[in-house]
């Protein structure tokens, strides 16, 4: 079953299921919401937002747990700022606030009460969804690439139509933690999926491309998530939902161009944040630097060590 481009609906709508406690990151997250860690010099949620806005996301929804509030409003104005920003005369800054605001009316709040798995989240979301095809971004998952990963993405969509997911290629051994795709034909570049096994043993792996937190879905996901059918780890598998769709709808993974880090662990996050230092305009050079001192460093004491 194929679309044609006449009938592809635009993708106006993103989800971002942001309601884990981030125990990972503790203390660091007692308070703040995981998300809010920086990498470089913006949030993790913020880089989330602008790779959404840049492929022409225009209305964004937050599915968090109680107390996460700060996410929204990191992306609000903040008058009292401004206002000192402004009796300092620091006008490149208050600009700099203003690239990162939302209007109050495109920003949404969706409550996840239990921590049921990635398949809840999303359907918390669905009255603001309403009957449209949406974006999912987790934001643990960061793509440095020249064109963000989801504007890839929405090309390819306008032309396949029906759900889409990012996929890259994984080691065997780590299939297990990984949506995998049953691949029907792959141009190298866009595979046609016939199944989704949800963190299959590497044994029984049907390949090793698996999904990361990039997807494009038809609104009918929702009827699928509604059964509430619990999966790998006993919770609600969006990967399960998924995987019932595929047949009535076209259902493809695009290789993305760039690279995915996961920042939901401590060297993921590190190694995020050294990549992105080193392509940032205003520090790259420098950081290039202090990678080299700290590793001439090391060597020299390693090289003493062993005399």
């Amino acid at each position: 079953m194929k679309n044609t481009q006449n009938n592809i609906k635009p993708v106006r709508k993103a989800v971002f299921p942001v309601a884990g406690l981030g125990t990972r990151f503790l203390p660091a997250t007692k308070i703040m919401p995981k998300e809010m860690l920086t990498l470089v010099d913006r949030p993790l949620i913020q880089h989330a937002v602008e790779e959404a806005r840049a492929a022409g996301i225009e209305d964004f929804i937050f599915v968090i747990s109680k107390g996460k509030e700060m996410l929204k409003d990191h992306f609000l104005p903040h008058d009292g700022l401004n206002k000192t920003l402004a009796s300092r005369g620091k006008t490149r800054e208050i600009e700099m606030l203003a690239t990162c605001e939302i209007p109050e009316k495109n920003l949404h709040l969706a409550y996840q009460d239990e921590p049921l798995g990635l398949g809840h989240a999303v359907w918390c979301a669905r009255e603001f969804v309403g009957g449209e095809p949406f974006a999912i971004m987790l934001p643990d998952d960061v793509v440095l690439a020249q064109t963000p990963c989801l504007s890839q993405m929405v090309k390819a969509y306008n032309k396949t139509g029906g759900n889409l997911v990012g996929v890259m290629d994984v080691p065997r051994e780590d299939t297990r933690k990984y949506g995998i795709l049953d691949v029907r034909s792959d141009d190298g570049k866009l595979a046609d999926i016939k199944g989704l096994v949800e963190k299959p043993d590497p044994k029984d792996a049907p390949s090793t491309l698996s999904i990361i937190g990039r997807y494009i879905l038809q609104p009918e996901i929702f009827e699928k998530l509604s059964v509430f059918e619990k999966g790998a780890g006993g919770e609600i598998q969006l990967t399960d939902a998924m995987a019932k769709m595929i047949g009535a709808q076209p259902f493809h993974g695009l290789r993305f161009d760039g690279r995915r880090y996961d920042c939901g662990h401590h060297l993921g996050f590190i190694e995020a944040n050294i990549a992105f230092s080193m392509q940032n305009a205003n520090i790259g050079a420098q950081v290039k630097e202090i990678i080299e001192e700290i590793t001439d460093c090391n060597k020299e004491k390693n090289h003493a060590a062993a005399r």
